[in-house]
């Protein structure tokens, strides 16, 4: 496998796609440093116009008329992909990402690995043409299947789990082109980390119940409202509130903590979030799919709230139906959740070994040792 060359390629429409892809690079070069991986943001080499609808379009309409991308969501998922909409959208994206594809030809690639769809469907057409020979892989991002994901010429999907690997195989995928491997995290998420260590790196206090709220309380109100109502409840325990890039939100958050000394640790950007969840009994979060594989490699149970239509509205089901997360369609629920639990530690306890069970930490491992493993098999490798 030595001087191996994979493409990782992602599409920044949320962050869940570029970092399911980072995961993969993360572990490649981890775990064999001879191979080469390049992460490229596709986006990066499509027109302005493709570029705006991917993202800032697609960020606009599930933040301002999420029911209009519900029935988006739904209507594409039923669309025929051989009529003549989809036809004509993909020979306008084609023409559209020939700067990805000029690259992808420069590269000389010997696998590429796919985390969204729209590179899939493009590298797809190349294989069609004759133009692509090297193995085309897809991972799926959530836990749900949506038909763009499929595209033929594809050489192996990795599936979320057994639920979307058998939608997959229902909607024709060959049996053998299907890896169960998980949501791919990034190697931090696999390891053990001291839980008093990383609270008192906080300024908490280990041995009590901390929860971490995260997702800047979208759908709720605001973080620091999120916080203030959470700190009001009875009880004795804690709470990290992750603002991100936020500055304002942190700023309103350290001006909240002073209010409850040790009981509250506002945090900014980290890219140890890994730590966060260490000494965290629960997270409060939107169910991404990439946050929700984070929480479950750790073992840590969620209340999860405002998904967006569609792919996390089945994160959220997939968690809610194995036991490992509960729900809040509004802070009065969140509140009464977290009472709740406080009040019934065995019920805490009990989401905490269904997430433990759900956990795939190793995924990432998984994704890269097919690929590499295929990929010294070139010759030997169809394409479905």
């Amino acid at each position: 496998m030595a001087g191996k060359t994979i493409v990782l390629l992602s599409v920044p429409a949320g962050a869940g796609h570029t970092r399911v892809a980072e995961a993969i690079r993360a572990c490649a070069a981890a775990d064999h440093p001879d191979a080469t991986v390049i992460h490229l943001d596709a986006m990066a080499f499509a027109t302005p116009l493709l570029r705006k609808v991917y993202t800032e379009f697609y960020l606009r309409l599930i933040t301002r008329a999420p029911g209009l991308w519900r029935y988006i969501y739904r209507w594409t998922d039923a669309a025929s992909p051989d009529g003549l909409t989809s036809r004509l959208r993909r020979r306008i994206e084609r023409h559209a990402c020939r700067m990805l594809t000029d690259e992808i030809a420069a590269l000389k690639p010997d696998a590429i690995i796919c985390t969204h769809f729209q590179p899939a469907e493009v590298l797809s057409q190349q294989i069609a043409a004759g133009k692509l020979t090297c193995p085309l892989w897809v991972q799926v991002t959530d836990f749900d299947l949506h038909r763009m994901w499929l595209q033929p010429h594809v050489t192996g999907y990795f599936a979320a789990n057994d639920e979307v690997a058998f939608r997959m195989h229902e909607q024709g995928v060959a049996a053998h082109a299907i890896y169960v491997a998980g949501i791919p995290t990034m190697p931090a998420f696999s390891l053990t980390h001291d839980r008093a260590d990383c609270a008192r790196a906080l300024g908490l206090n280990p041995a009590l119940p901390t929860f971490l709220l995260m997702g800047g309380g979208a759908g709720l109100g605001g973080l620091h409202r999120v916080a203030q109502q959470l700190l009001a409840i009875p009880g004795n325990f804690q709470l990290i509130a992750l603002a991100g890039k936020n500055a304002a939100e942190l700023a309103a958050l350290q001006r909240l903590a002073v209010r409850f000394p040790g009981r509250l640790a506002p945090q900014g950007y980290t890219d140890r979030v890994e730590r966060l969840m260490a000494c965290a009994d629960l997270v409060i979060t939107k169910p991404g799919g990439a946050t929700t594989a984070e929480c479950l490699a750790m073992g840590v149970p969620m209340i999860v709230n405002a998904p967006i239509p569609g792919q996390e509205e089945h994160n959220a089901n997939y968690l809610l139906e194995h036991g490992a997360a509960l729900k809040a369609v509004d802070l009065a629920t969140l509140d009464y959740r977290i009472r709740y639990l406080m009040a019934h530690p065995e019920k805490l306890a009990g989401m905490a070994a269904c997430a433990r069970a759900l956990g795939r930490p190793q995924a990432a491992r998984h994704v890269v040792e097919t690929v590499l493993v295929q990929a010294a098999r070139k010759s030997d490798v169809a394409h479905v």
